[in-house]
């Protein structure tokens, strides 16, 4: 495998970054998880816009111009032969000292990995998801924002581990205040009365890029969809419930805590997104 290293292309075993990274000492840096379909990069745009407000966020420069990462992910892309598959582009703050002030660090490390990725088995998406409620509460808002896709994820971590030990695929985790934010790793829907709901990104959800892609598909469809707090009574009572996310996609949650929503199996308004998306993941 060849993985991009800052400028240029090295063999994986090459690819190494020192121990006194912050990225490895405190998670200080960003991320963005990217799918390849048919050789496209899907919404590359978007994956690199919501990098940079990332980036700024946390006061970390990118160490490489749009155009020269657009370029260099392109690269990564082709040297694998990735034609469906996944992109894992990593900015961290660099090399430092054993002390928190990130501004010791003077070069950022950036480095792209393009692989085949790991997807639900295909009976999930025909049968759904069960799901668990995790205790592990989301991060405030006022603490880590959750438009930063940084390398932290400790926070996700807990609440997977919780699903893990339930022998279940993934957990619903709220917030301080007791409304849903988001799955460990996938962002959450519901379906109640006709309409498509979704947790404002205020509640502790990352604004997923699959996420906005579904909204737009739903309205596209004339569907009603929209954003609003949601209580784990919201998802006991709903009629129908699904995540979405780079790797999930549109995938239907069918029990939550033990409890069936609607009638067990993924729903119509589900499975309309779900065969959606993939018509517009593989029509550019």
């Amino acid at each position: 495998m060849k993985i991009w290293l800052n400028d240029r292309l090295v063999e994986e075993a090459d690819a190494k970054v020192s121990v006194f990274d912050h990225g490895l000492l405190y998670g200080d840096g960003v991320f963005e998880g990217i799918r390849v379909y048919s050789g496209r990069i899907f919404e590359f745009d978007a994956h690199l816009d919501r990098l940079y407000r990332s980036a700024k966020a946390i006061r970390l420069e990118i160490p490489m111009s749009r155009e020269k990462l657009v370029e260099a992910t392109e690269k990564t892309v082709a040297a694998n032969g990735i034609s469906d598959g996944y992109i894992r582009l990593v900015v961290t703050r660099g090399v430092g000292t054993l002390g928190l002030n990130p501004f010791v660090c003077k070069n950022a490390q950036l480095f792209i990995i393009a692989d085949k990725i790991q997807l639900y088995p295909q009976e999930l998406y025909e049968k759904g998801l069960r799901v668990i409620s995790a205790s592990t509460i989301r991060n405030h808002p006022q603490s880590l924002p959750p438009q930063i896709k940084s390398l932290n994820y400790l926070n996700n971590i807990l609440a997977k581990i919780e699903a893990v030990d339930a022998n279940a695929p993934e957990a619903i985790m709220y917030n301080l205040q007791g409304y849903v934010a988001e799955a460990t790793g996938d962002n959450v829907f519901i379906v109640a009365g006709g309409v498509i709901y979704t947790p404002p990104v205020q509640a502790g959800s990352l604004e997923g890029i699959t996420r906005d892609v579904v909204i737009k598909l739903a309205k596209a469809e004339k569907l009603k969809a929209a954003e609003r707090n949601l209580t784990r009574f919201d998802l006991y009572a709903a009629d129908e419930m699904f995540l979405t996310g780079t790797a999930a996609e549109v995938i239907g949650v069918v029990n939550i805590d033990g409890r069936i929503i609607g009638s067990g199996k993924p729903g119509p308004m589900t499975t309309l997104l779900r065969k959606k998306f993939y018509e517009y993941a593989h029509s550019k």
